[in-house]
């Protein structure tokens, strides 16, 4: 994917290695969805868990059936104005042939196509954090397909499409700083700016409710990472992919020191969240990076962008946008940060011979990268304001107030992320609302005794 890749003269032959390395690569792609959904999921309230976990999810489903009709096509196939791809022969992966091979490599197209599915499916879901307890969910769904097929898809072949405009440039994106995080946090912020703030933001506690859930999730994370940065280089035969594997697992662990070092000068606590969030800041970063600099260069990586991160993350506060779960914070930030500081320390000795500033090679690749970062952001940030704008003026985008303060996984999904049915006598029973209800009915029971008692007392 990556600039600077040469093709050999003579035709590859199938490489069984490179095929299963890159199969399993996918699947630990595919992982990280559900990951994503756990570590979002914990970071809510109570009563917008399943909301969470659901906005993640449904990518898996949305996104495979685009891709599959036209989005791999638009992605990956044959350029056009170096803007989009477009191939007869992808739509519907109809046209390729079982053992057709991916140009210049030795894995079939199916497994490229599948595995950058992956990274197309967790690319919207990634937005989700941004939007938690106030998104309706067919709104979210009706967003998610316009997106994909308006940024995701676009912008994908911008930047490792043969002919798109930033490869050819030579903008270094090993695996997704650009198309996918800074991407995703651009769109998080452009969301946010049109459907409005949670109600009682700055004012109520939202804090998270199962912090194991969100070190769960990290964990996952962090696991499928390696596929999602190692994979990237499509096979095994040169050792790029091993140097971005040890880059990646670097980078994560100075990030997360970072953010806690970070948090222990400003707020005197070492926090679970924080760790959490520190390692995925040094996820993101290394993204774009790991394959163009050394593994002390990926330290330097990781430590910067979790030290940024972690700042970024109360600008919400002070400028008054709510982002949720911090996308803006983590993803836009860490993204920016891992793709501008390819600029300092490529040192040309891994996926190309560009060289950054600390090694010699001026300020060339550094415009590069900064001409990409700014594409991205502005093309995610406009276009996703406006595609929310019109959903939200067609089938609406934000729940009513009631149905938010009330808890969204009532309202969208009929359902509470823990029943405590069996805890309070049957309340299923004595209620007759379905199972799936009763935590939510127990917990209204429980309210109405507490009131009664208190109005006693008041009478007394």
């Amino acid at each position: 994917m990556p600039p600077g890749i040469t093709i050999a003269a003579d035709a590859p032959e199938l490489s069984a290695a490179n095929t299963g390395f890159m199969l399993i690569c996918s699947a630990l792609v595919m992982l990280m969805t559900p990951g994503l959904a756990f570590f979002y999921g914990g970071m809510v309230r109570v009563k917008s868990t399943l909301n969470m976990l659901m906005m993640s999810f449904i990518s898996l489903g949305i996104v495979t059936i685009l891709w599959v009709l036209y989005g791999f096509s638009v992605a990956f196939g044959t350029d056009h104005g170096s803007l989009v791809g477009w191939d007869s022969d992808y739509v519907g992966l109809s046209g390729i042939g079982i053992n057709q091979l991916w140009d210049g490599y030795t894995i079939p197209v199916y497994v490229f196509a599948v595995f950058q599915l992956m990274f197309a499916v967790i690319t919207p879901a990634l937005i989700s954090g941004a939007l938690a307890d106030r998104v309706k969910f067919t709104g979210w769904a009706l967003f998610i397909t316009l997106w994909a097929t308006v940024v995701y898809f676009p912008v994908a072949h911008w930047v490792w499409g043969t002919g798109g405009w930033a490869f050819e440039l030579g903008v270094i994106d090993f695996a997704g700083g650009t198309a996918v995080h800074i991407n995703a946090g651009a769109a998080a912020l452009g969301v946010i700016l049109v459907i409005g703030k949670r109600v009682g933001f700055k004012k109520d506690p939202m804090r998270p409710h199962s912090l194991p859930l969100v070190m769960l999730g990290a964990a996952l994370l962090w696991f499928g990472w390696f596929g999602f940065n190692a994979g990237s280089w499509l096979g095994n035969d040169d050792g790029v992919g091993a140097l971005m594997f040890v880059n990646t697992q670097v980078a994560t662990a100075a990030a997360m020191l970072a953010w806690l070092s970070y948090e222990k000068l400003r707020h005197g606590a070492f926090t679970t969240l924080g760790a959490a969030s520190g390692a995925v800041a040094g996820l993101v970063a290394i993204t774009p990076s790991g394959g163009s600099c050394s593994p002390l260069g990926a330290l330097a990586i990781g430590a910067i962008a979790g030290l940024l991160c972690a700042m970024a993350v109360g600008l919400k506060f002070r400028f008054g946008y709510d982002d949720s779960l911090d996308v803006v914070g983590v993803h836009l930030v860490g993204g920016i940060a891992g793709s501008v500081l390819v600029g300092f320390f490529a040192t040309g000795g891994g996926q190309s011979k560009a060289q950054g500033l600390f090694y010699g090679g001026g300020l060339d690749q550094l415009w590069k990268q900064l001409a990409g970062v700014g594409a991205v952001l502005a093309y995610s940030l406009i276009a996703s304001a406006a595609l929310a704008l019109l959903v939200d003026k067609s089938i609406g985008m934000r729940v009513d107030e009631d149905d938010e303060v009330a808890g969204i996984d009532q309202v969208e999904h009929a359902e509470t992320a823990y029943d405590f049915s069996g805890a309070g006598g049957g309340t299923a029973a004595r209620t007759g609302l379905p199972t799936s209800l009763a935590g939510g009915a127990e917990a209204l029971v429980q309210k109405k005794n507490k009131d009664q008692k208190k109005n006693k007392k008041v009478d007394a």
